[in-house]
C-alpha cells in the first residue's frame, strides 16, 4: 500500500511532508509533490504534516480523488526526487482551500 498526494497540493507545495519521509518518495514537479508508489513504505509520517491535508492512505483516497492514484505513479517516473523542506509558493496560503485545481496542475 502507499500514500497519495491529492489535489489540495496543487498550487500550495508545501513541502513540509517531505523532511520527514524516511524513504524520499517525494518527486516534485513544477506546483505539485507526488508520492512513487514503488519507494512508499506506507509509514504514513507525511499526513500530519500536510497543512492542507493533501496525503491520504491509497485505500482512503476520497471518491472524488481517486484519478490521483494513478497521477502520482505517472509523474513520480517522471519528475525527480525532493529530500528536503523548500520554502513554500509566496501565494500558497491563498490556494490552499480552492477547489477544482486539476486544470492548474503543470506538468
Amino acid at each position: 500500500m502507499t500514500h497519495v498526494v491529492t489535489e489540495s497540493c496543487i498550487r500550495c507545495k508545501y513541502t513540509d511532508c517531505v523532511d520527514v519521509c524516511p524513504v524520499d518518495c517525494f518527486r516534485e514537479g513544477p506546483n505539485f509533490l507526488t508520492i512513487d508508489p514503488d519507494e512508499c513504505i506506507d509509514c504514513a509520517v507525511c499526513i500530519p504534516e500536510c497543512p492542507v491535508n493533501a496525503i491520504y492512505p491509497e485505500e482512503d483516497v476520497p471518491a472524488d480523488q481517486q484519478k490521483f492514484i494513478a497521477l502520482n505513479a505517472e509523474l513520480a517516473k517522471e519528475w525527480p526526487s525532493i529530500t528536503r523542506m523548500k520554502p513554500h509558493p509566496a501565494d500558497a496560503d491563498e490556494w490552499k482551500d480552492v477547489k477544482d485545481k486539476l486544470q492548474l496542475l503543470k506538468r
